[in-house]
């Protein structure tokens, strides 16, 4: 079989580093779905705003190698631990095929007459390939008592985060609450070390910023080209 993408993402993040590593995270992050244009048919989506999620599949296009082992050390379990690689969500996969829910916030027809899905929540990089989209449906895709392996083992810490007024200031509140959000997920490699300044790219920013004792304090947002 053959697949193919039938819409572009596009995403306020244009690297991989700093993007929540899933779906659902971070709601203040706004992408857009853009429809190929042999896809641009209304026909395709009709129906599609009488539902609020979607399901995406879509391509992990910007990994540069192929999977070299069938284990992988899961980031949550701090990069020290090995699992399968089907145990795992790793983009490092035999098919490099990630699948994300988003909210879907709205329709639109761009200039160039494609047209154009409006999510919320979304973990792709920007230009990110699509090669499918899937209605959300909560009585066949919710199982609120499923078990989640070492997931469960696990619970989610946030880094405090301060953004600067005369930082913020260049961001509307929605891409303000989206940039804090994504910092306090804490974007920095397993084998970070607090104290060391990072770069995230961001919109047309590279935010940098600095880790430490549990807080994150953004330095300067400089503007990329």
């Amino acid at each position: 079989m053959e697949i193919s993408p039938v819409a572009l993402f596009c995403s306020p993040f244009k690297s991989k580093f700093g993007i929540p590593k899933q779906s659902g995270l971070v709601d203040e992050i706004e992408g857009e779905i853009i429809l190929l244009p042999e896809y641009s048919n209304p026909d395709f989506i009709r129906g599609i705003d009488g539902f609020d999620y979607l399901w995406l599949l879509w391509q992990f296009s910007s990994n540069s190698h192929a999977p070299a082992s069938p284990l992988v050390r899961p980031p949550l379990l701090g990069g020290n631990e090995k699992m399968g690689v089907f145990a795992t969500r790793s983009p490092f996969r035999p098919n490099a095929i990630g699948l994300s829910s988003v909210r879907l916030a709205g329709i639109e027809q761009s200039s160039s007459k494609s047209l154009v899905l409006k999510v919320r929540g979304a973990d792709l990089q920007d230009g990110t390939p699509i090669f499918d989209i899937k209605p959300y449906i909560p009585y066949t895709d919710s199982h609120a008592d499923a078990r989640a392996g070492f997931v469960d083992d696990c619970p989610m810490r946030r880094l405090a985060v301060t953004l600067p007024d005369e930082l913020a200031c260049l961001f509307s509140p929605t891409e303000q609450a989206a940039l804090c959000r994504s910092l306090a997920l804490d974007p920095r490699p397993h084998y970070h070390a607090d104290g060391k300044i990072y770069g995230m790219p961001f919109k047309n920013y590279d935010v940098k910023f600095r880790v430490e004792a549990g807080k994150c304090l953004v330095l300067a947002c400089e503007l990329i080209g």
